[in-house]
């Protein structure tokens, strides 16, 4: 429900007063759902962790001696919240799972500054659409090549890409990609159109619309076996609604990069048009278990989002928006001032910290969505007060770890069994 910036100072009150803001309470420095009487929920968590470099290969490079300051921070951040499955967004992709392995090795496996180590032994990673040239000019400036005319924005192949990691077994065999797809085969697509023309929706060439793709990075469905039962992680992050001109073109396509996620979850008619990249058509089959996670660059209230966007998902029929909080969030809008004084939204529930003046302020822009089976036992958002001794994870700009901040949703999975260890 929104709030005043006001209001948001009294909840911030309520909140330090509550206990909740303090030093052992790593994963509920976060406010969000009680936690439920269930002993072994499966923790599911999302974050943006900034592990893109600017160069191919550097991010294989800065991971290679255990001693990069940026990923130890990131790798103390996930040992502290302890999730089961976690998906890494901008993790540049690099072939043979070289970073990912040894971000795994170097620093999830070696304690960091006092935290236990975390061991993951599945992982998920495919190609990205980032960097990959379109051979179009697809920001219509006159030129052809760069990063604003490949698939997805990227300066090089696969920057920005994403990773799964999990304690529980990826059942490789049926994890379904939809790096291909193209936009324009999305029924009622909200292609974009150029102002400068009388006709509709063609700010894109018929040429061009016959290859651009939907994802601007990716869409993974990745089947997670726990115990007797499959956890369907439907990963993705959207391309920000931003950094365009009048035609709108990123905010509509992170409106349908949403919206793809919120059509393939409904069985029949609605999802019958998606294909992923082997041809396969259809969305989840009915009564499929599944968590819609990552960063969707989508503000319920606030923002530079298409209206609705992210309300395709958090209203969706199959979803339950579980609501992480934090009392970090809450205070960081009240002391930072500048765009966050405007906004409508509660502060408690951002989750990036962005530029505050001009805009667009602390937004809530990474989702952990369980569907209804999957009942959520607790959530939270990992943003330490500031007088929290972990807020040096968080900090401010510029940033130890990321301008986004891990969030965590823990669910019940009916018929899994009790996670593989303690946590």
């Amino acid at each position: 429900m929104p709030k005043t910036r006001s209001m948001a100072i009294a909840a911030l009150t309520a909140l330090a007063a509550s206990g909740l803001v303090g030093v052992n309470a790593a994963p509920s420095t976060a406010t969000g759902l009680e936690a439920g009487k269930n002993p072994a929920p499966l923790r599911v968590a999302t974050y943006n962790a900034s592990l893109n470099r600017n160069a191919a290969g550097q991010l294989v490079t800065d991971l290679s001696t255990g001693t990069n300051a940026q990923a130890r921070a990131v790798a103390e951040v996930i040992q502290r919240t302890r999730p089961d499955v976690l998906l890494i967004n901008e993790f540049d992709y690099v072939s043979e799972r070289r970073a990912v392995n040894l971000f795994r090795d170097n620093y999830l496996e070696v304690g960091q500054n006092g935290a236990a180590p975390i061991d993951f032994p599945y992982a998920y990673v495919a190609p990205s659409n980032t960097g990959i040239p379109s051979g179009f000019d697809l920001n219509n400036n006159g030129q052809i090549g760069g990063g604003d005319d490949a698939f997805g924005f990227g300066l090089f192949e696969g920057q920005f890409g994403m990773v799964v990691y999990s304690r529980y077994p990826i059942d490789t065999e049926r994890v379904r990609t939809f790096q291909l797809f193209k936009w324009k085969d999305m029924p009622g697509a909200l292609l974009p159109d150029d102002p400068a023309t009388a006709a509709p929706a063609d700010w894109y060439s018929p040429a061009e619309l016959d290859v651009v793709r939907l994802s601007s990075k990716s869409h993974w469905d990745v089947p997670i076996l726990v115990g007797r039962r499959t956890v369907h992680l439907l990963a993705s992050h959207p391309t920000p609604p931003t950094f365009d001109g009048p035609e709108d073109r990123n905010g509509r396509r992170n409106h349908d990069e949403i919206r793809f996620w919120a059509d393939y979850v409904q069985p029949g008619k609605r999802s019958q048009y998606i294909y992923d990249d082997t041809g396969r058509y259809g969305g989840l089959r009915p009564g499929a278990a599944f968590v819609v996670a990552g960063d969707q660059n989508s503000d319920p209230i606030d923002g530079d989002s298409v209206p609705g966007s992210i309300q395709q998902l958090i209203e969706h029929p199959r979803i339950i928006d579980p609501l992480p909080a934090s009392a970090g969030g809450a205070e960081a809008a009240v002391l930072q001032g500048g765009a966050n004084a405007s906004h409508r939204g509660d502060p408690k529930y951002d989750t990036a910290d962005f530029a505050d003046v001009p805009a667009p302020g602390n937004l809530r822009a990474d989702y952990v969505l369980p569907s209804k089976q999957l009942r959520p036992q607790a959530a939270g958002v990992f943003w330490p007060v500031r007088s929290d001794p972990l807020f040096r994870l968080t900090g401010v700009f510029p940033f130890p770890t990321s301008d986004h901040r891990l969030v965590w949703v823990d669910v019940r999975v009916p018929g899994g069994v009790s996670q593989p260890g303690s946590r």
